[in-house]
């Protein structure tokens, strides 16, 4: 008897649990079919606006002009009047090179030119008697003159050979002596006394001298494609530099590209600064801020509302209370929205929290106005 009422008690027991457990399951079931579209999709209102949006860059701080200075003849360094730090004039006479080779070469070409010279005045002179001798009828022969002729201009090409190969040897010897190229400062300098140097492209060997203009600086961006055609050269810039933080500086556009790189999809643009003091230095990082800004007024709509998937980008719209997605490009960007471009109309109403599930057709709730 006691075994009769254990079981009907255990089947009892068994089917109070299995009924609890489909409840729980039946209750898990409907939760997830719940979809999210029973959730009522926010919608929001559009219109065109026209705010100042800033774009901040980093660029970089270049030098207006930078010039790598190197031997042109195989020489010694001799002399040596800078050192880094200085500050040096157009023409100034930096370092003096030794070549003696050179110095042979160039007395020799020079009394090659004196001799060569002195036999062309004796032709000359030659020349001349004869062509007055020959005002008198019958004087001199025409073949004595033929051949007179000849050899003043033989001895006059000869003449201007020996100049032409003395100026050569006396242009090389002039390249011993290196002289600033323009107004600036020296940044580098990598020889020492007595030095043997060479041409550049022999060794690669490094350069003598770096002079650079600090006086000028070139700020150097790389500007998204999307932002381009809101800069125009005569437009300023300004930004700061992490190693004087408190203080701002503005510089003028002065050159764009007038392309993109092919890498970053962006083009360079270069805005001159007066180093006034010069406190920045050449190759600083600047953190530029640059005010965009249309000359008509465009859509901003929240972020949230943007979809970016593989199929595009696109906007969700309520058109009579069914969800229709609307192809846009996206613009500017600012802290929480995005400016779009696209079949859109003052007073149309997007969803706010779109997505990729929302699908085509989905029917929006009227909003409370």
């Amino acid at each position: 008897m006691k075994s009769l009422v254990y079981t009907l008690l255990a089947s009892t027991l068994t089917f109070a649990a299995c009924s609890d457990a489909k409840k729980e399951e039946k209750t898990e079931k409907s939760d997830k079919a719940m979809p999210m579209m029973m959730m009522p999709l926010e919608t929001v209102a559009i219109n065109k606006s026209n705010p100042l949006v800033k774009l901040k860059l980093a660029g970089e701080l270049a030098p207006d002009q930078e010039t790598e200075l190197y031997a042109k003849v195989n020489s010694y360094v001799k002399k040596i009047n800078v050192d880094i730090g200085d500050r040096v004039s157009p023409g100034q006479v930096l370092m003096v090179l030794e070549a003696p080779e050179i110095q042979s070469q160039l007395a020799t070409a020079k009394e090659k030119w004196k001799a060569q010279e002195a036999i062309y005045i004796a032709t000359k002179a030659n020349y001349d008697r004869m062509f007055k001798a020959n005002e008198t009828q019958g004087a001199i022969a025409k073949d004595a003159l033929d051949q007179i002729t000849a050899r003043k201009l033989s001895d006059e090409a000869q003449l201007n050979a020996a100049k032409a190969a003395y100026a050569e040897i006396q242009d090389m010897d002039n390249y011993l002596i290196i002289r600033a190229p323009f107004a600036g400062v020296i940044t580098d300098r990598s020889v020492d006394l007595g030095a043997y140097v060479s041409p550049m492209g022999k060794g690669g060997e490094k350069p003598l001298l770096v002079v650079q203009n600090t006086q000028k600086l070139r700020l150097s961006l790389a500007v998204p494609e999307a932002n381009t055609h809101f800069l125009h050269i005569g437009d300023t810039i300004h930004f700061k530099v992490r190693s004087l933080p408190q203080n701002k500086y503005s510089a003028r556009i002065s050159r764009k590209s007038g392309t993109l790189d092919l890498k970053l999809r962006a083009e360079k643009i270069e805005a001159d600064f007066v180093n006034t003091g010069n406190q920045l230095k050449p190759f600083m990082v600047a953190e530029t801020e640059i005010p965009l800004q249309h000359s008509e007024a465009t859509f901003f709509i929240p972020k949230t509302a943007l979809v970016e998937s593989n199929l595009g980008v696109y906007v969700i719209k309520d058109d009579n209370g069914k969800a229709v997605k609307v192809p846009v490009s996206k613009g500017r960007v600012m802290a929480d929205k995005f400016e779009v471009f696209g079949e859109l109309n003052d007073g149309d109403r997007i969803v706010v929290k779109a997505s990729e599930e929302i699908q085509e057709g989905t029917a929006i709730p009227a909003s409370k106005k």
